[in-house]
Parts: C-alpha cells; sequence; structure tokens
C-alpha cells in the first residue's frame, strides 16, 4: 500500500531549533488557525477524580469486570459531558505509564490523564484499562503483569462497555503515554483479535521497538511483527522527540501504518517545575491550551467517522 505521511513541524526559532524533515512520500502541514478554545486565558483541564458511584455523564467510575470480583483489579469509565443513555459514541481506551516518581507519576489506573486530554471531556467515551497483574488479583503499576490476562481483560470488557454504554466499535482508538505508548502495541497489537478493536492509535513519549527494554520481544523485529498488524490504519506519534522515532527507527517501516509525527516541546508548554506539572515526561500536556493540542485533537477528529457523539 501507498505510504502516507504528516510530519508536524515546530515553528523555527533559530538556526539550531527546529525538526529537520526526513524524505517521506508525502507531507502535509497543519495550517488551520487555532480553535476557539485555545484563547489565551482557557483554563487548564483537570482530569475528573475516579468515584465507585454509578456511570453518568460527566462522571469517571471505577469499575470491576465480573471475571474479577472481589480483586483489585478495575478500570476506569468516563462518559461525557453530552452522553446520553441511546447515543453512539466513539472510544478512547488508554494505558497509562509506569510508576514513575519524579514526575508524580503512579501507575494507576485512577491516575490516567491523556484520554481526557484528548477529548476534553466531551464527544468520547474514555476507558483507562489494567495491565492484571500476576496472581490476577490487583493491577500492575509497571510493566505489564500477567500479559495474557491484560490481553484477555481488554478483548472481554471493550466489547462489554460499547454494548452497554453505546460505544461505537468501529470508532475505537487506543492511546497511551510512556510504558502505554509502548503498550498500545505490545498490549493492543499482541495478537489479531485485539489488534482488530482499534480504529488508530495515538502514543506519547516512547513507541514499541524503539529500544529494547528488560522483557521479553521488545525487540525490534518483534516490534514491527506487531506493528504489522495495523494494516495501514491511522497513528499519531508524539513526544519529545517524535521524529528521532521516525528518523531512527521507522523509516524503512512507514508503509506500516499511516503514521503522523508530532513533537512536543513540553518544556515550553509548561514553566517546569510548575503546580502539578513537576517533569516534561507527562501525560498532562494536553490539558493545557497549545497549538500541538489543536494539532493532536485534529488529528483525531480526522480519524473517528462522526455519529451521534461527536468529537472536538
Amino acid at each position: 500500500m501507498p505510504t502516507s505521511v504528516t510530519s508536524l513541524i515546530r515553528p523555527k526559532i533559530n538556526a539550531l531549533d527546529y525538526v529537520p524533515l526526513s524524505i517521506v512520500v508525502s507531507v502535509s502541514f497543519f495550517t488551520s488557525p487555532v480553535s476557539a478554545d485555545e484563547n489565551p486565558g482557557t483554563k487548564d483541564l483537570v482530569t475528573p477524580e475516579m468515584t465507585s458511584e454509578e456511570p453518568a455523564a460527566g462522571r469517571r467510575v471505577r469499575q470491576v469486570a465480573p471475571e474479577y470480583k472481589d480483586t483489585e483489579v478495575y478500570h476506569a469509565l468516563y462518559l461525557p459531558v453530552d452522553w446520553k443513555s441511546g447515543g453512539k459514541f466513539p472510544v478512547i481506551v488508554e494505558y497509562t505509564g509506569n510508576r514513575f516518581p519524579p514526575g508524580k507519576g503512579s501507575g494507576e489506573v485512577k491516575d490516567a490523564n491523556l484520554g481526557y486530554g484528548m477529548s476534553g471531556g466531551q464527544g468520547f467515551i474514555w476507558v483507562a484499562m489494567p495491565y492484571v497483574e500476576v496472581g490476577r488479583k490487583s493491577n500492575a503499576v509497571t510493566w505489564w503483569g500477567d500479559r495474557e490476562a491484560t490481553v484477555e481483560y481488554c478483548k472481554i470488557n471493550l466489547p462489554r462497555i460499547c454494548s452497554e454504554f453505546g460505544g461505537d466499535p468501529e470508532n475505537v482508538i487506543i492511546c497511551g503515554f510512556s510504558r502505554g505508548a509502548i503498550g498500545s502495541s505490545y498490549i493492543g497489537l499482541a495478537d489479531d483479535e485485539i489488534a482488530a478493536l482499534w480504529k488508530g492509535m495515538f502514543t506519547h513519549d516512547h513507541f514499541d521497538g524503539q529500544k529494547t527494554w528488560a522483557y521479553p520481544g521488545s525487540d525490534r523485529d518483534s516490534a514491527l511483527g506487531r506493528l504489522a498488524r495495523l494494516k495501514g490504519r491511522p497513528v499519531l506519534i508524539c513526544g519529545q522527540d517524535a521524529t528521532a522515532v521516525r528518523d531512527g527507527y521507522l523509516v524503512d517501516h512507514l508503509d506500516l501504518a499511516n503514521f503522523t509525527f508530532l513533537d512536543v516541546p513540553t518544556t515550553e508548554i509548561f514553566n517546569i517545575p510548575e503546580g502539578p506539572y513537576l517533569h516534561p515526561h507527562t501525560d498532562l500536556w494536553m490539558h493545557r491550551e497549545s497549538v500541538y493540542r489543536v494539532r493532536a485533537r485534529k488529528w483525531l477528529n480526522e480519524v473517528i467517522t462522526p455519529g451521534n457523539g461527536t468529537g472536538r
């Protein structure tokens, strides 16, 4: 299939402050004006706290699957503020990063943020899925736990959530930050069945196969085998140096997906350390107005198919 690549380039500031553009088959740039919600003075988004209440519009709740009754394994479900029973909404499925104390990252489902920043709390059902720990009694906060159980959890519960709450199974995006950015492929493309669930993929900071880690199957050949299951679908790779993923890794494999690369300078978005933003490696960058958020959301809304629920 033909390669389709979009590169999003930071504005040039001086001779050393720019992102070089590699040779690609096709390159397009975002030139649309910043949307109204990016006007100066807009407050940062705040991810809703997870509660144990019943699901409702604008509420983020803790859910335990029937298979894991009487355990600490759970996922978090958020129904958008415009959710109504009988509607049909696109779905964002998120995997969290590892426990990362320098950035106050807990590695826990309840502390996921990226999917909420993507949607702004409206138009999308958002589900933070767990990594099931070895022993299947709790969620893993570092790496994959029981990988087979983690994959099976998603394959069972995503269709269940869509059926019960009006999620559109034809419009599901998988996303993740850090460990979750790798996990979007390592978990989300683990086999043909789970890979078939996704309309597209969105990652921030790290990518499956970019480097070798201390777990089986982290090598590049294994990662490329997983990425082949994308079969040309859209992928937005964001990060502090997303173009390094392209130029140092994927440049010879751009036919695996419809890749878009977006460099996100978190040290320019935030004055680190600032409030909750303690480290440039953060899933909170989409909680603040910026041209990078505009571009990421534009990609998202071009990928999904409009339905009763609409994106941003």
